[in-house]
């Protein structure tokens, strides 16, 4: 089984379609909608974690899913953990629902793993030193 969280952000004339529910009927995906939103613009944005039975199919349903005018970006891309300014306390860690912010024991130092991310925004406003943050918003394509 192949999982993985992706972000899509739809234009106004596609944020209305149907379009992720193609991917169950045309490419026998499953997926798990972690946040949905539309702007007052008609602009759509989701967070979703996508599931396949392989690679392959998880990256047909991605074309089709570019092909139909979504941004495809992944949680990595959109939130960072900076380094030097982090203490290591923890506190992110108790708030991050899918484990993407963990300690590494013995050296109890807090790891972000990018790929778990369901881009909740807690550790956002629970770090006391604001060493998690996001990146811009004008990002290109990076799936």
């Amino acid at each position: 089984m192949y999982s993985k969280i992706v972000i899509l952000d739809f234009p106004p004339q596609s944020a209305q379609r149907p379009i992720v529910c193609q991917l169950v009927k045309k490419y026998d995906l499953m997926f798990n909608i972690l946040k949905a939103r539309i702007s007052s613009k008609s602009e759509g944005h989701m967070v979703l974690e996508i599931s396949s039975a392989g690679k392959a199919a998880f990256n047909e349903g991605i074309t089709y899913l570019k092909e139909q005018g979504a941004r495809v970006s992944t949680p990595e891309h959109k939130i960072y953990k900076d380094e030097e300014i982090c203490t290591h306390c923890g506190a992110c860690t108790a708030v991050c629902p899918t484990s993407a912010l963990h300690i590494k024991r013995p050296e109890m130092e807090v790891i972000f793993d990018g790929e778990k991310c369901s881009l909740c925004e807690r550790c956002l406003l629970t770090c006391p030193v604001r060493a998690m943050g996001l990146f811009s918003e004008d990002l290109k394509e990076t799936v």
